[in-house]
């Protein structure tokens, strides 16, 4: 007796679901679908898949030369990034292969900008400073730079912002006034990490770690820098690279109001 079927199981051409994912019903619009990231980091990657979405992985080559001093909100910094990000990998595959466009591309750009130290009686929540400009900490230059920043920000307060942009096909089904054959949904989180009071011999050794170097802020908080925090208020996940909570809600919240959401 043969225990084995001989149908063969035809999967679909791109499946980006994975087994364990929760079973959302925006996520279960995704099966099927053309699902894109416009990273090359494997701190995204890891944590869309921790959540069970493995999207095609092809980085973005636009290049972030955007003038921040040009944002008269630094919050749409990123933003603005992770648009152009997923418009450049959209408008390339499209060009490249018309009849597998994809369905969703998933850009994002996360950056960390000075923040005030909250005083004893002040409120710890997001307030809008208007008269109080940030500056973006870029990737240190070398290990002086990296120290520099580190000492800058030892016992204070920074602030890490995502951008994330979503690139949806308009359907022919539900044809919308919106060119060019696409629209852009985007979301920012915020997140405050408080750094503890640091000696000279941590903030030395961990430069030396070398860890920093290739970090916005100069640190990591998911590696060896997490012994620099005293706390993070938000999403730890955001810090690491990608809100993965405020993205699969933005994703719901898509489901159920756009009437055209990964229509077929």
């Amino acid at each position: 007796m043969n225990l084995f079927s001989s149908k063969k199981v035809t999967l679909p051409e791109h499946n980006c679901v994975l087994p364990h994912a929760l079973r959302l019903p925006s996520l279960e619009k995704l099966v099927g679908k053309r699902v894109v990231l416009a990273s090359a980091s494997p701190r995204r990657k890891e944590i869309l898949q921790t959540f069970g979405l493995a999207p095609e992985i092809i980085p973005s080559t636009f290049e972030e030369t955007l003038p921040f001093s040009s944002f008269e909100d630094a919050h749409e910094y990123p933003v603005a990034t992770a648009t152009h990000k997923a418009v450049e990998v959209y408008e390339r595959l499209v060009h490249e292969n018309p009849d597998d466009a994809p369905d969703l591309v998933i850009g994002a750009d996360t950056v960390v900008l000075t923040h005030l130290t909250p005083g004893l009686s002040s409120d710890p929540t997001f307030v809008d400073q208007p008269s109080v400009s940030q500056d973006l900490l870029e990737k240190p230059l070398s290990k002086e730079d990296n120290l520099r920043m580190l000492l800058d920000l030892n016992g204070g307060v920074c602030e890490v912002v995502t951008g994330v942009s979503l690139g949806l096909t308009i359907s022919a089904v539900f044809p919308v006034l919106e060119a060019p054959g696409y629209k852009i949904k985007s979301i920012e989180e915020r997140t405050l990490v408080y750094f503890a009071d640091n000696s000279q011999e941590l903030l030395d050794a961990y430069v030396a770690s070398g860890e920093g170097l290739d970090r916005a802020g100069g640190f990591a908080v998911q590696g060896l820098g997490g012994i620099l925090v005293r706390k993070v208020d938000g999403d730890y996940q955001n810090v690491v690279g990608f809100p993965a909570p405020s993205f699969f809600k933005f994703l719901d919240i898509l489901f159920e109001e756009e009437s055209d959401f990964l229509a077929i």
